[in-house]
């Protein structure tokens, strides 16, 4: 029997209460360097070597690569047994540990793939 002298202690309707008078602020955009801006779609396979926001660590990255995750993940097993390295995939942008472009060359254009060595 609720009284005037009552509060509410605890409520599983609202969820965590805000406070209202606080102003919510967004977060900034990424610019398009930063959110990835998809590579040119021109037939061409790139290989860059980064260093930037890994902190330190060298990374060989290829992008371009057409078929479907599957056939990018099996892609990345082969590449990633040939440099004797670590890997992953970041949407269609293959990932390799360490600087191995000229060994990722080699195997994409003896696969059949027209490829660019492309940044630093």
């Amino acid at each position: 029997m609720p009284g005037d002298n009552s509060r509410l202690v605890y409520s599983t309707d609202g969820g965590r209460v805000r406070d209202t008078s606080a102003r919510v602020t967004k977060a900034p955009a990424k610019p398009a360097a930063q959110r990835g801006a998809p590579p040119p779609d021109d037939g061409f396979v790139r290989i860059k070597r980064e260093k930037s926001g890994r902190g330190g660590k060298t990374v060989t990255t290829i992008s371009g690569l057409p078929g479907a995750d599957v056939a990018l993940d099996d892609m990345l097993k082969v590449l990633k047994q040939l440099c004797g390295a670590g890997g992953t995939r970041e949407g269609r942008i293959l990932e390799i540990q360490g600087d191995h472009r000229p060994r990722v060359q080699a195997k994409l254009e003896a696969l059949g793939h027209k490829v660019k060595l492309a940044g630093g």
